[in-house]
């Protein structure tokens, strides 16, 4: 509570070139269900309920560089996703539409790149 207002978070919204393209691809990565779209906005929702996952194009959206480096587009946050088995996430995500990221800073995690160049990391649980 901060005062006498209640504040929960709903949504993490993020930026990408086409929202649908990129909502799609994390619909079926997750699992998840389209509960709300517009022409530049798409919102995710878990079936289990919880907080969403909304994209929202924009026109002069430029896509992070992964690792990030000094001048270039930096990310502003990164999914973490867990899975069972590291080798299977990842052969998801890709069919999914990912990329595994070039550079790998650990050994039990893995670093995609989603369609719009977002990195997002897999996990064990």
């Amino acid at each position: 509570m901060a005062g006498n207002r209640r504040f929960s978070l709903a949504t993490v919204a993020v930026d990408c070139a086409d929202a649908h393209t990129l909502a799609d691809f994390y619909r079926r990565l997750l699992g998840w269900e389209v509960a709300l779209s517009e022409p530049d906005w798409v919102l995710l929702r878990s079936p289990e309920g919880g907080t969403g996952l909304s994209f929202q194009s924009e026109a002069g959206y430029r896509p992070p560089v992964w690792p990030e480096q000094g001048g270039e587009q930096q990310k502003m946050l990164h999914l973490d996703i867990r899975v069972d088995d590291l080798d299977e996430g990842e052969a998801f995500a890709v069919a999914a539409g990912a990329t595994r990221a070039d550079f790998q800073p650990q050994d039990d995690v893995r670093v995609l790149l989603d369609p719009a160049g977002h990195p997002f990391c897999l996990f064990l649980r």
